[in-house]
C-alpha cells in the first residue's frame, strides 16, 4: 500500500503544472469568469457591464457568454470601421501599452487561445516539427493583419456604411468557439439557430481545421494566422518583460533555437512568445528574464549572481590581493624521480593563510546570502499567488452574484405586448410612436443598428413589404440606441425617404426602465423581429434575418389570428 501511494505522489510530481501553465489557466478563468452567462437567458446571456469597455491583453471574444472584457483585436477593427480614415487613437494606445510592457509575453502567458492550442498539442500523435517551410509560413499572419484586419475592414465599412470587422467575421476561431458554440450550447438560446447561415458553416469548418492542425503542429493558429500576435511581435525588442540574451556569454551553440517550437531565428525575436523554456537549456546561462530588477531589489540580484561565482573562484584555488586581482597558487609537482631527494614544498604563508581563511569564511557567507534570497523570493511568490487567487475569487463572486442583472419581465410569443412610446426619426424633425394608437394595424417591430451587417441587408425588403401592405401593416425599424449618427446614417443612405418608420429604443412605459428590445426577448444579438397583431398579442419573435417570404407568413399569421 505504501508503494502505491509513493507511485501516486511521484506521478503528481512528474505531471504538476508549471508556473506558466498556472498563469495561463488563471488568465483564461479571469477573462471568462461570468459563468452565469452560459446558463442565463434574455439580456443576461452576454455581460454588458462597464468592464466590457476595457480590453484584455489576449485574444478573447467579446460575445462569449463568460467574457467580462473586450478583445483588443475586435476593438481595433470596430474602431477602424467607425474611423472614417481617422486614426483610432484609443485602441492603438491600448495595444501600444500592452506591447511595450509585455510584448509577446502575452502570447506565452496571457492568451486563452494559446493555452487551448498547447493542451491540444499534448495529445499523443506524430508531430510536424518546424522547418524552413513553417518559418516562411509564419509571415502569413502579417499578411492577414494588413489585408483582413486593416484594408478589408476599412474598404467594406467605408463602401457599405456598415462596420465590418473582417477578421472577426470571416476567420476568428475564438469568436466561433466562444460567441458561437458558447451561446448555442445553452438551450435558452435555441432561437439563435435561426440566425445561422453559410458564414457560420464556413467559420465552424475553419474552427475544426484549426483544432485538428493544432494537435499535430505546435500553436498552429498563433504561428501562422493570429494578427494580434503579429502586432505584439513588433514590440518584442522593446518590451519591459520577456527573455533577453547576453551576447557576451552566448557561444552560438543553437540549443535554444532547436529547443524552441516556435519559428524563431534567435531568442527574443518577433516570433518568440517569451515562454522562457529556452533558459533551462542554455549551457552558459546566457538567457535570462528582462525586467527582473523591477520585481527584485538590485542588490539581491547581484548577490544571487555573484555568490556562486565567488564560491567557484575559491574552489579553483585563487585568492584576492589588495588590488582585488586573482593570484594563482603555484602548483605542486605530483611525482618526482626516485633518485631525487624529496624536498618539502615551500609555501608562502603570506599567501596561503588568506586563501584558507577566505575558503573557510566565504562558504557560510555565500550559503547564507543565497538562502536569504531564496526565502525572500519564496515568500514573495506565495504572497503574489495569494493576492491573485483572492482577486480571482472576488471576480467570480462579483460577476456571478453581485453584478447588476436585468430582472424585468420578458414577454414571449402569445403574451400581450406592453404598451410603449418610442421616439421616431422623420426627416429633420422627430415624433413619437405609441403602440396603442396603432391598434388598427399589424405592427412589425424590427430591431437593428447601423453597424450590423445583417440588419442593414434586410431593411430594403422590409420597406418593400411596407409599401405592399401599407393598409394593414406598419413596420417600425427600432435602432438599439439613440444618437446623431443614426440620423446622419439615414440621410446618407437615403433611408429617410423609406416608407417604414425609423425609431430609437426607449423605455417601456409599463415597466419604467426596461428597454423594449430586452423586454421582448432580445438576447444581445441583432436583428430581431417581433410581430404584434391588432389585439396587441405577440404572434412571432424571430432572431436573426427574416426573409421576405417568412415576413409575409408572419404577417398573415397575425392578421388571421
Amino acid at each position: 500500500m505504501k508503494k502505491f501511494f509513493i507511485k501516486i505522489k511521484d506521478w503528481f510530481i512528474r505531471h504538476k503544472p508549471s508556473k506558466r501553465r498556472l498563469i495561463q489557466v488563471y488568465t483564461a478563468l479571469l477573462y471568462n469568469c461570468n459563468i452565469k452567462g452560459f446558463f442565463g437567458s434574455g439580456a443576461n446571456v452576454i455581460y454588458r457591464g462597464n468592464t466590457k469597455y476595457a480590453c484584455v491583453p489576449g485574444l478573447n471574444c467579446y460575445s462569449c457568454p463568460g467574457a467580462v472584457g473586450a478583445c483588443p483585436l475586435g476593438a481595433l477593427q470596430n474602431a477602424l470601421s467607425a474611423s472614417n480614415y481617422t486614426a483610432p487613437y484609443y485602441i492603438l494606445g491600448i495595444l501600444a501599452l500592452f506591447g511595450l510592457m509585455l510584448g509577446r509575453t502575452i502570447c506565452g502567458f496571457l492568451c486563452p487561445v494559446g493555452l487551448g492550442q498547447e493542451l491540444l498539442y499534448k495529445i499523443k500523435t506524430p508531430k510536424l516539427k518546424k522547418n524552413r517551410v513553417t518559418r516562411v509560413l509564419s509571415y502569413f499572419k502579417y499578411v492577414i493583419l494588413v489585408v483582413l484586419v486593416v484594408i478589408l475592414t476599412l474598404v467594406i465599412s467605408l463602401s457599405t456604411g456598415v462596420a465590418t470587422p473582417a477578421f472577426c467575421k470571416y476567420i476568428c476561431p475564438a469568436g466561433t468557439f466562444g460567441g458561437g458554440v458558447g451561446l448555442l450550447s445553452n438551450p435558452e438560446n435555441s432561437g439563435f439557430f435561426a440566425m445561422l447561415s453559410g458564414l457560420f458553416t464556413w467559420k465552424f469548418a475553419l474552427l475544426v481545421v484549426f483544432i485538428v492542425l493544432s494537435i499535430f503542429i505546435f500553436r498552429f493558429f498563433c504561428r501562422f494566422i493570429c494578427p494580434l500576435g503579429a502586432i505584439y511581435g513588433f514590440f518584442n525588442r522593446f518590451a519591459l518583460l520577456g527573455v533577453k540574451l547576453d551576447k557576451t556569454k552566448c557561444t552560438d551553440c543553437g540549443l535554444c533555437v532547436n529547443h524552441c517550437k516556435m519559428d524563431i531565428k534567435h531568442v527574443g525575436d518577433h516570433e518568440c512568445i517569451e515562454c522562457g523554456e529556452c533558459i533551462s537549456v542554455c549551457p552558459t546561462q546566457a538567457i535570462s528574464w528582462k525586467g527582473s530588477k523591477i520585481f527584485l531589489h538590485p542588490n539581491a540580484i547581484e548577490a544571487e549572481e555573484k555568490a556562486p561565482a565567488l564560491s567557484s573562484l575559491l574552489e579553483a584555488g585563487t585568492t584576492l590581493n589588495t588590488n582585488s586581482q586573482p593570484v594563482p597558487v603555484a602548483p605542486v609537482e605530483s611525482a618526482v624521480s626516485v633518485e631525487e631527494e624529496v624536498q618539502p614544498a615551500v609555501v608562502d604563508t603570506a599567501v596561503q593563510e588568506p586563501v584558507e581563511e577566505l575558503k573557510t569564511a566565504s562558504k557560510p557567507i555565500v550559503s547564507d546570502t543565497v538562502a536569504k534570497i531564496k526565502k525572500r523570493n519564496k515568500w514573495l511568490e506565495i504572497s503574489a499567488w495569494a493576492l491573485a487567487l483572492a482577486f480571482l475569487v472576488f471576480a467570480f463572486v462579483y460577476y456571478n452574484f453581485l453584478a447588476p442583472v436585468q430582472s424585468y419581465i420578458i414577454y414571449n410569443e402569445g403574451d400581450r405586448c406592453p404598451d410603449f412610446t418610442i421616439q421616431t426619426y422623420e426627416g429633420e424633425t422627430t415624433d413619437k410612436f405609441t403602440l396603442t394608437e396603432n391598434r388598427d394595424k399589424v405592427v412589425i417591430l424590427n430591431f437593428w443598428y447601423t453597424t450590423c451587417g445583417p440588419c442593414v441587408e434586410e431593411l430594403p425588403h422590409f420597406n418593400t413589404f411596407q409599401e405592399n401592405y401599407k393598409e394593414e401593416a406598419l413596420v417600425v425599424a427600432i435602432h438599439r440606441n439613440s444618437g446623431e449618427d443614426v440620423q446622419s446614417f439615414l440621410y446618407e443612405t437615403g433611408w429617410d425617404t423609406y416608407s417604414i418608420t425609423f425609431a430609437q429604443d426607449a423605455l417601456v412605459l409599463e415597466q419604467g426602465t426596461a428597454p423594449l428590445y430586452e423586454s421582448l426577448g432580445g438576447k444581445g444579438a441583432w436583428p430581431m423581429t417581433v410581430v404584434v397583431d391588432k389585439s396587441g398579442r405577440i404572434t412571432t419573435v424571430r432572431h436573426g434575418k427574416m426573409p421576405y417570404d417568412e415576413l409575409e407568413k408572419a404577417y398573415l399569421k397575425a392578421l388571421n389570428g
